[in-house]
């Protein structure tokens, strides 16, 4: 179980960090590509256009075949897709293997929590789950810094070894994890998209949903920036960014350990409801902040409450409705990669246009009260039974 555990763990680990690496690399990016700051977001974007799209399809598609391969395929398409960014020689050869990587691990990435359940005994399947969101924590607290220090030596390194650390856990997919034959039977199979349709029809889910994309667009047009504006305020070098990443990643690693205890402590609501308004408050005060240690101690907060919020809000997603889990974690996945993108490509166009970061700490701000009022009134915080009742119906 240790070795399934490690396995997982170290899946999510690669991809969480290829996913964040290009925030602290904007700024060398955009002037080595000749790229306006309008469209820098979108070396961010490409990655999670290409998640987002194919995540509806690829959970769904996968339930019928053998995981192990998919996840397996899905890892070395992506080991491939990262170290070919480290050939690009412009916007749109970047833009196109960020693209290809984002395809690959919406392939691979659900495959990791549709396995749980298959793996483990359900005693074991909350403790796994923490223990493997943990390692998209860590992408951020150690992967991030470590790709940019590397990246302050030459920009390329990091995309090739992250490559070829994805390969190396592609070989040890191979050889650990065991086969998972469908359980379909072919000619009883659900058409991919009728799937989604108890979910599409029940204003609740939709709700909920849409609360969803706000709070993930919200936290990634900020934090697709975050590189590219403490190197214009404060004139910090790529490697020093990093080490910003580094502390505000810890944030995210202390929320996903301590929010079973908060939870616990406060209830789902009041967790909810008070991170939320305190990333509000920070996300305002952010761009007036005089100093670098101000900013990593106001940001720390918002990490730590996306680490706290983000499982939880998982869980009330996936809780709507029990017999189709893949589904909503296929549509949650990409409803989050969706948000990265058009959240990313508007602070790039705000950020160039009001030249600065104080609009796009508004921005996010006003997404997270959007966000909490659509939680707040859909009700799912409040009657999970009406939920499954009407999901069921």
């Amino acid at each position: 179980m240790f070795k399934l555990t490690t396995l997982f763990f170290l899946v999510m680990f690669v991809i969480g960090t290829d996913t964040f690496l290009i925030s602290p690399l904007i700024p060398t990016l955009q002037n080595m590509f000749h790229i306006p700051t309008e469209y820098a977001g979108w070396m961010v974007g490409a990655y999670a256009l290409g998640y987002a799209l194919f995540a509806l399809i690829a959970g769904p598609l996968s339930d019928g075949w053998d995981r192990k391969k998919v996840m397996l395929s899905g890892m070395v398409c992506f080991a491939v897709s990262t170290m070919l960014c480290g050939f690009a020689t412009g916007f749109w050869s970047m833009f196109l293997f960020r693209f290809l990587a984002g395809v690959s691990a919406a392939f691979t990435a659900p495959q990791v929590w549709a396995s749980i359940p298959a793996l483990f005994p359900p005693s074991k399947i909350a403790k796994v789950s923490g223990i493997v969101m943990a390692g998209l924590a860590a992408s951020q607290a150690f992967g991030i810094p470590i790709g940019s220090l590397l990246a302050s030596t030459h920009w390329s390194y990091p995309f090739f070894t992250i490559g070829a650390c994805a390969l190396l856990v592609a070989v040890f997919i191979f050889y650990a994890l065991p086969a998972m034959k469908p359980n379909q039977d072919p000619k009883t199979k659900t058409p991919i998209f009728s799937r989604y349709l108890p979910l599409l029809n029940s204003p609740l889910a939709r709700r909920a949903f849409l609360a969803h994309f706000l709070f993930q667009g919200g936290f990634f047009a900020a934090f697709s920036f975050i590189g590219k504006w403490v190197t214009d305020r404060f004139h910090l070098s790529i490697d020093q960014a990093g080490y910003v990443m580094f502390f505000l990643g810890l944030g995210n690693i202390v929320g996903s350990f301590g929010g079973a205890y908060v939870i616990k402590k406060l209830n789902r609501f009041n967790t909810l409801v008070a991170g939320f308004l305190v990333s509000i408050a920070c996300f305002i005060v952010l761009p007036h902040l005089p100093s670098v240690a101000a900013f990593e101690g106001v940001y720390f907060f918002i990490f730590v409450n996306m680490g706290i919020a983000f499982p939880l809000i998982l869980g009330m997603l996936n809780s709507l409705n029990p017999t189709i889990r893949g589904t909503i974690s296929s549509l949650a996945n990409s409803i989050m990669y969706a948000a990265t993108t058009l959240g990313s490509w508007i602070a790039g166009l705000l950020y160039a246009t009001f030249n600065g970061f104080s609009i796009v700490g508004l921005f996010a701000a006003a997404c997270y009260a959007g966000s909490l009022l659509c939680f707040i009134f859909s009700g799912i915080m409040n009657n999970q039974a009406q939920a499954k009742k009407e999901l069921a119906s």
